[in-house]
């Protein structure tokens, strides 16, 4: 019995590891959209460049996250809700991996759009950015707590997230008929915001992860916001 509490006690602590090092991820990828947002709207090349560069942590450390699993699956040998823990922390490892290359592909867009002139949907972005981080963030620590209700709520935003797109897309559309000298411009800030858009739609996927991880249970079908434009 006191070999058994001991294996218990040492799962659970490469359990805890294991979910440090998700956590360590989505500082990293929160962090990469709050500075590829800030050099697009400072036109800051050099910070955009420091994004790019940085999203190489991130790599390294989902080859971590696998190498930990694959480790824990052979030496522990997980069953039920154990088991469902450790799989989820390697799929939402790939995932958040995904959205810092949002974040780096955002912050090519930067030289691209150094030298544009006011583009009003502009000031819409960082709003959306804000929204899809804290989505990210939330859901992460929903990861971390095994808290199928905050998963939940999680979802539930993404449709903020979609909303920002359509209106976005909408405006970029009318400045650029109204415009056409700004349509180069102007498509790349659509390459942005789908990038959000996106990032908000993995930030559910993990919640999606996360709610059967904590309940064995997978999650209803969730309303996705206004589309008629993002299709």
């Amino acid at each position: 019995m006191a070999t058994q509490g001991h294996t218990l006690k040492a799962f659970d602590e490469d359990l805890d590891r294991l979910r440090a090092l998700i956590s360590e991820m989505g500082g990293l990828a929160e962090h990469a959209i709050g500075e590829a947002m800030r050099c697009l709207v400072d036109r800051d090349v050099d910070g955009a460049h420091r994004v790019i560069e940085d999203d190489k942590k991130l790599d390294a450390l989902e080859i971590e996250t696998e190498k930990r699993v694959v480790q824990l699956i052979a030496l522990r040998a997980p069953m039920a809700g154990d088991l469902r823990d450790v799989v989820a922390a390697l799929k939402i490892s790939g995932v958040v991996e995904r959205i810092g290359d949002y974040a780096k592909n955002i912050s090519k867009r930067v030289a691209v759009l150094e030298d544009a002139g006011k583009i009003e949907p502009l000031s819409l972005l960082p709003e959306m950015a804000r929204i899809a981080s804290q989505m990210v963030h939330e859901v992460l620590n929903a990861f971390v707590n095994r808290d199928a209700e905050a998963a939940l709520r999680v979802c539930e935003r993404d449709k903020a997230v979609d909303d920002f797109y359509d209106s976005i897309f909408r405006t970029l559309l009318t400045h650029m008929m109204e415009d056409t000298h700004s349509i180069r411009h102007a498509t790349h800030l659509l390459f942005v915001a789908k990038n959000l858009e996106r990032v908000g739609d993995h930030a559910t996927n993990i919640a999606e992860m996360v709610y059967y991880a904590a309940t064995g249970r997978h999650m209803g079908e969730r309303v996705k916001g206004a589309d008629s434009v993002a299709a």
